[in-house]
């Protein structure tokens, strides 16, 4: 495109300072305390779009909070690309483990971005990579080179399962019709290394109580002859993997499809290196099912976590007591295939045949999602991935996400539109974690990269 790159040298400080602003929002959706920072971010990304050349921009009311619809129509012949990303991000605790404040962005240099990073939260996940496609757009309607339609979708509750989404979708699925879906959500293996994400796992979160004495105890008076909900409850976790690391719960990989053997080797191509990988994270050894490789672990297999777990006294100093309760939170990666609905009841059910008389077992299932596969031989895929030539100078490798995002699936089913996920992220850029950040390079790149996927997915459409 014509002065893509002489726009984006003039106005990169502006770009990186926009994004500066909207990063010292907290709009986590979690926390009901942040309610008016989520709102107040929800405006911003209102005025952007308004700002980018959107003739149309909404603040659509939801049962949660509100979803920010965008357009910019010029001609109904031509294909139309729905753009989704989110304005929440996650909590930012453990605060202490923040080299500098979350929500105070600052740029540094580090060896994987010499150029310089943002960090904040939601730096990568997802303000980052939503406001590349707003400045993309920019850039296409003040040069008057905008090739197609495109839609804009950004809600605010992506980090806590997308419920008012869903809500929305159903409900507006002629105004969000659409060619094709593009998100910037995800992430690619290096930046000399672009990839293309086209596959991501599903997803079941579940809390559990475990309820034993109807008070608290002293440890000495009832010790040994009580159950203790803490240790019961670490006992029943533990009988979740056996000496494997296979997951115990009866039917669980009944769906579980395994890759052929040429698609194995295709995801085998990717660069990497287990002693750097190793070494990025401090740990000595990798852990995991046996008889797969790190890569096909964290990418094409269902996994069990625990998220968080807690009971009794946790203060400082000693407390001698027995829990009345202990409880934990659980995230089941799905690979496609596996419903998440379906696993979460063959988990609540299991989980609640194991427990002894002596406790009482709550399952509370809290979200999930579906995974999801796009297939490298439509329309979609050969644009992306020719925008990536264009800009990186390389062939981009497809490659599957052992993440999640459980609206894809839901994109496809109510809306009948394939999803194409243009990540600019890396892996080491600490999302969900303390000290979150997104590199300069990805962030220009982005939006650099994705006004060559609209003029290529275009010109393909005819």
């Amino acid at each position: 495109m014509k002065s893509l790159f002489s726009y984006l040298e003039r106005n990169k400080s502006r770009f990186i300072n926009e994004l500066i602003e909207l990063l010292k929002i907290p709009s986590i959706s979690a926390d009901a305390a942040y309610k008016d920072d989520v709102l107040k971010m929800a405006d911003a990304v209102k005025i952007s779009l308004e700002k980018a050349g959107c003739d149309k921009v909404e603040i659509c009311e939801t049962p949660g909070y509100p979803i920010i619809y965008g357009e910019k129509m010029i001609d109904e012949n031509l294909p139309t690309i729905l753009v989704y990303g989110h304005y929440d991000v996650q909590p930012a605790d453990p605060l202490e483990l923040w080299d500098s404040p979350p929500f105070e962005p600052i740029i540094k240099k580090t060896d994987i971005h010499p150029e310089g990073a943002i960090f904040a939260r939601g730096a990568c996940d997802d303000k980052g990579q939503m406001y590349m496609h707003v400045k993309a757009l920019e850039f296409m309607t003040s040069t008057n080179q905008l090739p197609c339609n495109v839609k804009f979708m950004i809600e605010g509750e992506e980090e806590v399962g997308s419920e008012s989404l869903s809500w929305y979708v159903k409900r507006n699925q002629e105004k969000l019709a659409n060619d094709i879906i593009l998100i910037s959500d995800t992430g690619m293996i290096a930046n000399d290394i672009p990839s293309i994400t086209t596959g991501l796992r599903g997803l079941s979160y579940v809390e559990i109580e475990v309820t034993g004495p109807n008070r608290d105890l002293h440890s000495g008076l009832y010790g040994g002859a009580v159950a203790n909900p803490i240790n019961i409850l670490t006992k029943m976790i533990a009988s979740l993997h056996d000496e494997n690391n296979h997951i115990t719960i009866p039917n669980f990989y009944d769906k579980v499809e395994n890759l052929a053997a040429d698609e194995l080797a295709e995801m085998a191509k990717a660069p990497f290196s287990l002693n750097d990988y190793k070494e990025a994270l401090g740990i000595n050894e990798v852990y995991g099912e046996k008889g797969y490789t790190t890569n096909e672990r964290n990418a094409i297999r269902p996994t069990l976590d625990v998220n968080g777990i807690w009971g009794g006294y946790t203060g400082e100093g000693a407390k001698t007591v027995i829990a009345s309760q202990a409880f934990a939170k659980i995230s089941m990666r799905l690979v496609p295939n596996q419903d998440w609905e379906e696993i979460t009841e063959l988990f609540k059910k299991h989980f609640e045949s194991i427990a002894p008389k002596s406790v009482k077992v709550k399952v509370t299932p809290h979200h999930g999602g579906q995974g999801y596969v796009t297939p490298i031989d439509t329309i979609g895929y050969k644009a992306a991935s020719k925008a990536y030539e264009s800009t990186f100078g390389k062939t981009p490798i497809p490659q599957r996400s052992g993440g999640s995002i459980p609206i894809v699936s839901l994109f496809e089913d109510e809306l009948k539109s394939k999803t194409i996920l243009m990540g600019f992220g890396l892996d080491s850029d600490a999302i969900h974690s303390p000290n979150e950040h997104f590199g300069i390079f990805n962030y220009l790149k982005g939006i650099e990269t994705i006004p060559m996927f609209y003029k290529y997915f275009t010109e393909m459409s005819k």
